[in-house]
């Protein structure tokens, strides 16, 4: 059942961690000017001459773009970190690049320091990266498996609500004037600071006291913490289960993890759904300006028109209605982008058809709506379950890298491919997103209700088998001497 304490401990880490990423993304839209205005004045008192507007430009450009290197440089610490400090006690030790960075962006102006804005959204950066790989991983493991999708879901959301929030923020009327756009930077600090007051009364992930701390007593009181009144015997027998199997394994680096050949589907899946949620094009759909500021023909092709499929053994398509974290239908329908075939004729009809532009508007709030509730959030909750737990810090750092790398990639080239193709540069990143999904519809086994010791065998089946058909329902679970066993472990294979 979902308790309070998991709520609370779900909306608690997305609120001071996940939403300053979707916070920082926006943030700069808005004081744009007012920024390189500042940027400008400062260089003038400095040198006694103005900034040429091509400097102007790339300094504001890098400006922005560093944001996305620090989240390389976060999401390469994740594995350091989780296995030192532990899930919660990275997310409450990461607090302190927050404040820092919140200082140096809110003095910059005072002191006059453009480098102070650039570092700050460096530090900030970092500490995305950090927040986007250990927020999933550690909500996914203290879940029961039956509400691994739904807790799961709620960082992605408050991405959005960063977002929203960001851009709401920034009206003229709010912190949009010019002496404010410091402190509308350095508001990361208030849903930090509540974090940081509140986050540390919560238990740490009870997998992670058990498996790699070896306390069975703390793993205990974390679950009766998270769980109350349900009965943890089971889930108990299962990480043990899980710990038995890696008595002689240490937690693994990067380059263990892709040289190793049973889990090279796992990693295969986790770069081809992290790389993909970025090659979507949903980066190319939000950031498109037109003239005047207005988005124009941002939907062209319904690229991330998102989750719709008919799932395997009689699943219906996902919708809001049973989303309540993908539990309705389950991770992989979600996963799919529904590619609309509907909406490719938008970019024939575009230039010729004039009330086609306000039909491309309302599709591109759906996109990113859609987007957001499900593909956005699955494929940092994926990782966490296809991986046990000795490869799972080693897995996130190449899932991390590999998404603030294709972040970055599309920000650098989108505007040299638009130039080239204009609104037809959609059609690459359908192309794209028609091969993930066709990846993860024959490749990627649903793992819906199912224990990471489950998920593990099920690839360890799809590659023994070579790619045999073997429904994901065949690998139950069954008591042995208090351990978790295979109900099928006696198959033989060729």
């Amino acid at each position: 059942h979902l308790t309070t304490s998991l709520l609370g401990v779900a909306v608690l880490t997305s609120f001071g961690s996940s939403m300053l990423y979707g916070f920082n993304l926006a943030v700069v839209n808005s004081p744009a000017e007012d920024i390189k205005n500042f940027y400008n004045e400062t260089w003038f008192l400095r040198y006694g001459h103005p900034m040429t507007p091509s400097t102007l430009t790339v300094l504001y450009s890098f400006t922005v773009s560093i944001f996305a290197i620090g989240g390389l440089v976060g999401s390469l610490l994740v594995g350091m970190l989780v296995s030192r400090f532990g899930r919660k006690g990275t997310l409450v030790n990461s607090t302190v690049l927050v404040f820092l960075a919140g200082v140096l962006m809110g003095f910059s102006k005072v002191i006059n320091s453009l480098e102070m804005v650039i570092i700050g959204r460096f530090i900030t950066g970092i500490h995305s990266g950090i927040a986007l790989s250990v927020v999933p991983m550690y909500l996914g493991e203290i879940a029961p498996k039956n509400l691994r999708g739904f807790l799961g879901l709620v960082p992605s959301i408050f991405i959005c609500l960063g977002v929203f929030i960001a851009q709401f923020l920034g009206l003229h009327e709010i912190l949009g004037k010019e002496e404010h756009w410091p402190l509308f930077l350095s508001l990361v600090v208030i849903p930090t600071f509540i974090q940081l007051l509140l986050l540390p009364w919560f238990p740490e992930s009870p997998r992670y006291l058990l498996i790699e701390k070896r306390n069975i007593h703390a793993t205990i009181s974390a679950l009766k913490w998270y769980r109350q009144k349900c009965n943890i015997q089971a889930e108990v027998e299962e990480m043990q289960e899980e710990q038995r199997s890696l008595s002689s394994m240490e937690t693994i680096s990067v380059y263990e993890l892709l040289r190793s050949h049973p889990v090279r589907w796992q990693v295969v899946s986790v770069i081809v759904i992290n790389v993909g949620m970025q090659l979507s094009g949903i980066d190319a759909v939000s950031r498109r300006r037109g003239r005047g500021g207005e988005r124009e023909r941002v939907l062209i092709s319904g690229i991330d028109a998102v989750s719709r499929r008919r799932g395997r053994g009689g699943r219906g398509s996902p919708n809001l209605r049973n989303r309540c974290g993908e539990e309705g239908e389950g991770r992989e329908g979600v996963l799919i982008s529904g590619i609309a075939p509907s909406f490719y004729p938008l970019c024939f009809f575009q230039s010729v058809v004039p009330w086609m532009r306000y039909v491309s508007v309302v599709c591109v709030v759906g996109i990113i709506a859609g987007f957001c509730i499900g593909p956005a959030g699955v494929p940092f909750l994926m990782t966490a379950e296809l991986f046990k737990q000795s490869h799972r810090p080693a897995a996130y750092i190449v899932g991390g890298s590999l998404n603030w790398l294709s972040n970055f990639t599309v920000g650098f080239v989108f505007p040299f491919l638009q130039m080239s193709a204009g609104a037809f540069c959609y059609l690459v990143f359908g192309g794209i997103s028609i091969i993930v999904a066709i990846y993860v519809y024959f490749v990627i086994p649903e793992t819906k209700n199912k224990t990471f010791m489950e998920i593990s065998q099920m690839f360890v089946f799809r590659d023994r088998c070579r790619f045999a058909k073997i429904s994901s329902n065949d690998v139950k679970m069954k008591k042995y001497n208090g351990y978790g066993a295979l109900e099928n472990s006696s198959l033989e294979f060729d």
